[in-house]
């Protein structure tokens, strides 16, 4: 198993932890990803739901489509009349052209692209769209980026947030860009959750416990230097959240 693979099997291990300690979403994501209500939506890693929760209002039927048990029963609990099935967006467990939207939310650059895209194209209804999110660190948040420097140091470059970015600007195979859009947001968050929030990604829940424990004391350290969060326990985090719409053209 490659060091990828490892890396995006690790979150099939986390699932309270995830769901409460990840952050959400800004409503203006949600706007771009899905600006009308349609009859059938995928949120495809889908987790423990949460962007999820900020869809299923937009459709008549959600489905949830995810690797991790773990995960999809968090977001069963929270969500009970979203369909959540286990799979993987290589081999999605739906019939042909049975969805008018797929969402998929910090989860795109652990998929392999061709097969995914291709599987997605299957399962779209024609014209139907694909809409990628994620949030990550900014360096205008110098602190913020610093820990993210920490957290990804030994993460292959294919698995990082920047990364994310890139493999969403290039064409999609069956695929169209119809919008692309950065938004700027901010969130209030305790100190020690935020810390908690960093040991709910791969490289954490991958480190053997001496690495893990380096790599806390180094985001430790970045928050009590910092003149922003030095003896803060709450802090003021801002991110940046990318937004690509594709319109499927394959029929």
């Amino acid at each position: 198993m490659t060091e990828h693979h490892v890396l995006a099997r690790s979150f099939e291990r986390t699932g309270q932890e995830y769901d409460r300690y990840r952050p959400s979403f800004p409503q203006a994501a949600v706007d771009v990803l899905v600006p009308d209500r349609v009859t059938a939506l995928l949120d495809l890693g889908a987790g423990t739901g949460k962007l999820t929760e900020l869809v299923h209002a937009r459709a008549e039927h959600v489905f949830a489509v995810d690797p991790s048990e773990r995960m999809l029963a968090v977001l069963h609990g929270k969500l009970p009349d979203v369909t959540v099935l286990t799979g993987t967006a290589e081999r999605l467990p739906l019939p042909d052209q049975s969805v008018d939207a797929v969402v998929v939310a910090q989860a795109f650059h652990w998929f392999d692209r061709d097969a995914a895209t291709a599987e997605i194209a299957r399962v779209l209804r024609p014209g139907g769209t694909l809409g990628l999110v994620w949030n990550r660190s900014t360096p205008e948040c110098a602190w913020d980026w610093a820990c993210g420097r920490v957290a990804h140091e030994r993460v292959p470059v294919a698995a990082t947030p920047d990364a994310d970015v890139d493999r969403a600007s290039e064409r999609l195979p069956g695929f169209h860009l119809v919008e692309e859009r950065q938004i700027s947001w901010t969130e209030k968050i305790r100190r020690i959750d935020y810390i908690r929030r960093w040991h709910t990604v791969s490289a954490f829940l991958t480190a053997e416990p001496v690495r893990h424990a380096e790599m806390t004391a180094r985001i430790e350290a970045i928050l009590d230097a910092d003149p922003d969060t030095a003896g803060e326990s709450v802090l003021t985090l801002t991110s940046v959240c990318d937004v690509f719409l594709y319109r499927c053209y394959l029929v």
